[in-house]
């Protein structure tokens, strides 16, 4: 049972969840000196955990509504192939969101009433992603929600936490890491995009065609450095080389998104947006650190 429970909390996917909190706690150092660890670990475990019961319910609910079948080109999911019962996925679930209210509590006792904001629709979410009467990932909206809450709310409410302060270096370092972080669920959804439209999963990918899906991939790269000149207008033009990695490994994954076939060789795909990913944070915080 473990091993199935490991397989659905997608332990790939984490780094979507690992970055805003990492970068956003760097950015709050750059700008006032101030670090406290104790609310870094906390406001990480609230990441994590969320993300994580996102993932279970969307294994869950997938099932459920018959979205991951036989054809599916992407790593097995244990409640479709039967590893686990679907009251037992949801349950987990249900697990780590009150580890991250727990997580919460001492992050609103710190940082007050923004926080329960933030969080409450974020625990939402991870449920009303796949689930609910208006399930993000069935109606096309996956990336602008990524853009949103592994980006914007992620980054800022991070710094927030920190500094107890809203700085528009955090909202510009968290659109450059949604985007970043929606590549991921933009090269899913156009990986499965042949299964996810004979099961009523109505991504971007089913609705607009495989042409502009690839486009959306090439824009979420191209805005994020583009957005990187902005930092020259809130005085830290260094940070702007954050971006380098993108200019090596974002151009790789524009030219395979542009020139391979969709199904199972995307795959590989989506671990160098993973890698694009951290590495964009791993020399964002260096140059922060330097300069």
């Amino acid at each position: 049972m473990i091993k199935p429970l490991l397989m659905a909390t997608r332990p790939k996917t984490l780094p979507a969840a690992i970055v805003p909190v990492w970068a956003g706690c760097v950015l709050a150092w750059k700008l006032t000196g101030r670090f406290d660890l104790m609310l870094a670990l906390c406001t990480l475990g609230g990441a994590v955990f969320i993300q994580i019961a996102t993932n279970l319910f969307n294994d869950a609910i997938d099932a459920a509504k018959g979205a991951d079948t036989e054809r599916r080109v992407g790593p097995q999911r244990v409640t479709a192939s039967g590893l686990l019962s679907r009251q037992v996925v949801m349950a987990g679930g249900a697990v780590f969101l009150l580890l991250a209210v727990a997580c919460g509590v001492v992050l609103i006792r710190s940082a007050g009433w923004p926080i329960l904001a933030i969080g409450v629709p974020s625990m939402y979410l991870a449920y009303g992603y796949t689930g609910g009467p208006f399930p993000l990932a069935y109606r096309g909206m996956g990336e602008i929600f990524v853009v949103a809450f592994f980006g914007l709310v992620a980054v800022a409410g991070t710094v927030f936490v920190q500094i107890h302060e809203w700085r528009w270096e955090a909202l510009l370092l968290g659109a450059q890491i949604g985007l970043l972080s929606a590549v991921l669920i933009s090269i899913n959804n156009l990986r499965d995009r042949e299964e996810d439209s004979t099961t009523g999963k109505r991504t971007l990918a089913v609705r607009l065609g495989p042409k502009p899906a690839r486009g959306i991939i090439w824009l979420e790269i191209k805005l994020t450095i583009f957005l990187g000149l902005g930092w020259f207008a809130l005085g830290q033009p260094w940070l702007v080389m954050a971006v380098l990695p993108l200019l090596t490994l974002g151009l790789r994954i524009i030219w395979d998104v542009f020139t391979m076939e969709e199904g199972p060789g995307m795959n590989k795909l989506l671990a160098l947006s993973a890698l694009q990913l951290v590495a964009f944070a791993g020399l964002f915080h260096v140059l922060a650190v330097k300069f």
